[in-house]
């Protein structure tokens, strides 16, 4: 499965991966898991972001990843997407939260406010990216991407991407891991 070739490669060589793998198929403990292992739990600024293309996504990867970090209870994780609370989700933000799994709307709105700190991010994951782009996400991710990586230091960690398989044609073999 996708844990396989992912997990180990992200604990050991923490790089850019483009992984390829169909709904239902373990994407998320392949990124997560490792994505845990590597924060920080002492420092309370956010260190990773995970973005969906769906609110109903961002909500199961959110409870995905605090059932893998439920032994670790200084670990925070919030989901931030439109239809809830942006107030709430701020609040929760400013109190100090390792990972943010957003969606890319509601993400371009808490930067705006400055609620969200990128410079502070080492992670970055984009879970089903083809879907976002998809649906028109485009010019978010551009935005967000653009942001992050003009933002970005020497020092960055991870940039881990999973893609689903809609979009292996356009993918170099040689960045590719796949799950048949």
């Amino acid at each position: 499965p996708i844990q396989e070739k992912v997990i180990p490669s992200l604990l050991v060589n923490a790089r850019d991966l483009i992984a390829l793998a169909q709904t239902g198929t373990g994407k998320t403990a392949a990124f997560g898991l490792p994505l845990i292992q590597q924060i920080n739990p002492d420092l309370a600024h956010t260190q990773a972001l995970v973005l969906a293309p769906t609110r109903e996504l961002c909500m199961q990867i959110t409870s995905d990843l605090k059932s893998y970090a439920r032994r670790i209870p200084s670990i925070k994780i919030v989901a931030v997407y439109g239809g809830a609370g942006i107030m709430e989700q701020m609040r929760t933000i400013r109190n100090g939260v390792q990972i943010v799994v957003a969606t890319p709307g509601r993400l371009i709105d808490l930067i705006g406010r400055k609620a969200v700190n990128l410079n502070t991010i080492s992670y970055v994951v984009l879970d089903e990216a083809d879907e976002m782009l998809n649906m028109g996400f485009q010019e978010d991710l551009d935005e967000i991407l653009k942001s992050k990586i003009n933002q970005m230091n020497k020092n960055i960690a991870m940039w881990c991407c999973l893609f689903v398989l809609t979009v292996s044609s356009c993918i170099p073999n040689n960045q590719t891991t796949e799950n048949k």
